[in-house]
């Protein structure tokens, strides 16, 4: 059994206070993308987990995939199976692909196997491998806060516009991203100022990271800054970066770009 976890991009990301407990609450808008990786399980003898595609930090036994499959195994009697991650999504890119893959072999486990878990309990043991790893369980565009893991949906369809996602050569650390963060409440959710029209947020929606990680890595404000030159409506680092994204009108031109980045065209 196959199924292709897909990436996600943050709209806005406002990080409004440390946690008692060492994480931070924040607010944003998740939007599912069309970069997908390629997540195969067969039953086999003994476990396994194997990847191609894009090179892979760490351990394979850290692997999130294998993480969802003992946590579940731990509550369900699944036999060993087999497991192929082909990995397209980029890494430390603030897309969330790792997440995908964990929410992704839950729901394939829950069918291989018929487990008869409901959305709401996938998500929840989405919520223990990972802040975002729930967003993925059903996969709509939602407002997310506390840690992330926490939603509301919102009306958000993007299908008129043109999306890109430019990918540059730098990584971004989720440690690193937070380093720099100065945590302060917000005056107006984005629950509000996602209502505007798009052509309205680059005034108003903004994403915290950017201020510390655009200074520490300058190429990635230029990918920003190249976007609205090309005619972006708007333009953003998701989550905790490296990767860029802009909304436009019709396709851009940014040949210039892909001489020393990644660009996904109509994500």
């Amino acid at each position: 059994m196959i199924l292709f976890p897909n990436a996600k991009i943050n709209l806005g990301l406002n990080i409004t206070e440390r946690r008692p407990d060492g994480y931070h609450n924040l607010e944003t808008i998740f939007y599912p993308l069309m970069i997908k990786d390629a997540l195969e399980i067969v039953k086999s003898d003994k476990l396994s987990f194997q990847s191609s595609g894009i090179r892979i930090p760490g351990d394979d036994y850290t692997n999130l995939c294998l993480k969802a499959y003992h946590l579940l195994k731990h509550d369900f009697d699944m036999p060993p199976i087999s497991i192929h991650l082909h990995k397209n999504i980029p890494i430390g890119a603030g897309l969330g692909g790792g997440s995908a893959d964990a929410a992704f072999m839950i729901k394939l486990l829950n069918n291989q196997f018929e487990l008869d878990l409901t959305p709401e309990q996938m998500m929840n043991y989405g919520r223990r491998l990972g802040a975002d790893c729930a967003f993925f369980i059903n996969n709509r565009p939602v407002y997310a806060f506390e840690k992330g893991d926490r939603f509301e949906p919102v009306e958000l369809d993007l299908s008129a516009y043109y999306l890109v996602l430019v990918m540059p050569p730098v990584h971004v650390s989720t440690a690193e991203a937070y380093g720099g963060i100065n945590p302060k409440p917000t005056e107006t959710s984005l629950k509000d100022l996602i209502k505007q029209p798009v052509s309205d947020w680059r005034t108003h929606i903004k994403n915290d990271f950017e201020e510390h990680i655009f200074k520490a890595y300058p190429i990635i404000a230029d990918v920003k800054n190249y976007l609205y030159q090309t005619g972006a409506f708007y333009a953003s680092m998701s989550g905790s970066g490296a990767s860029v994204f802009g909304i436009f009108e019709r396709q851009p031109d940014l040949s210039a770009l892909e001489k020393i980045n990644q660009v996904f065209y109509n994500v």
